[in-house]
């Protein structure tokens, strides 16, 4: 995009400020500490993966070689190897020695939070307190889970509250296991119920505990499709309801608004938002189009640099 600055300047800033009733501040910080830190998640680049072109081990490599030296992995590119110290060993080698940081793991496919019984919901726990281990070993701070639930999806809000309290409990026990590893339990808009923000919001605080947090992102908020209607929320209003619990944030360059349709992100109308909350932590880079995967994260991660240098005047 020519003249990157330029337009963002002219078409975002102040949107940011009069939509969500934001004051017109400064995010100045000392020159030191940046806004906000860029990482990558591992998603971006799963056709490569899937399709063999690349191998997990050279991931951080791979980022640091495309000027990102934070990486966001996903389970499913070493599925068998979480309690495989030699393989973790080797991934917190290969990314200690390019001076890359491993800031989480993404965790798919060890079982539905919300599992229709509580045995099925038991085991889900279970499942998952070795990513939690692997996590912690690699030098991570949070596992990213999902909250996906047995009862469908329904507008119905008692049914929602059902859906809310079968899987509650499985998220504290994940936390209380945590809690001892030092590590986060967050849950990303991945779908379903979790793609309401204020229903992910209440799954959080009626949690209680501490190691509860959310993985706003900024491209998950289509609740439901069907052969009738798409159901979606704002993708604003979805993370500025989210990130007062925020541990993470994942970034998509579409956005969802209230009526089934999709728009290009306006990076610093997004970004005022998050930084609004005090966040100054990372945002991962989850996006990486076919067949130019890389020039595509490269592109992204320029945006964001620029968005970065905007807001800090």
């Amino acid at each position: 995009m020519k003249n990157r600055r330029e337009f963002i300047k002219q078409t975002g800033i102040t949107a940011a400020a009069l939509g969500f009733g934001l004051p017109q501040m400064s995010f100045a910080m000392p020159s030191q500490d940046p806004l906000f830190k860029i990482s990558l998640a591992e998603w971006s680049v799963n056709r490569l993966l899937f399709g063999k072109k690349m191998d997990h081990l050279d991931f951080a490599a791979m980022s640091k070689k495309h000027g990102i030296d934070a990486v966001e992995y996903v389970n499913q590119f070493f599925m068998d190897k979480a309690k495989d110290m030699n393989y973790l060993r080797e991934m917190k080698t290969r990314a200690e020695g390019e001076g890359v940081t491993s800031v989480l793991i993404m965790v798919d496919r060890e079982g539905m939070l919300g599992a229709a019984t509580s045995e099925e919901r038991k085991q889900t726990v279970e499942n998952h307190k070795k990513w939690v281990e692997a996590a912690k070993f690699l030098g991570c701070h949070s596992i990213r889970i999902n909250a996906y639930t047995a009862v469908p999806w329904s507008e119905d809000p008692k049914i929602a509250k059902e859906a809310l309290n079968v899987t509650s409990s499985g998220l504290r026990q994940m936390c209380e296991f945590a809690h001892d590893f030092d590590i986060n339990v967050i849950i990303e808009n991945h779908g379903g119920y979790s793609s309401d923000a204020k229903w992910l919001a209440q799954l959080i605080k009626e949690t209680e505990h501490p190691r509860a947090g959310t993985l706003p992102d900024f491209g998950n908020f289509q609740i439901h499709r069907d052969d009738k209607r798409v159901v979606s929320y704002d993708s604003y209003r979805g993370v500025d309801e989210l990130m007062p619990k925020a541990k993470g944030v994942s970034l998509k360059p579409t956005v969802w608004d209230d009526r089934g349709g999709q728009h290009a992100l306006d990076y610093s109308r997004m970004m005022k938002i998050v930084l609004a909350h005090g966040y100054h932590g990372y945002v991962g880079i989850e996006h990486g189009e076919k067949d130019r995967e890389w020039e595509s994260i490269v592109e992204i991660r320029n945006t964001l640099r620029d968005t970065m240098e905007v807001l800090k005047g």
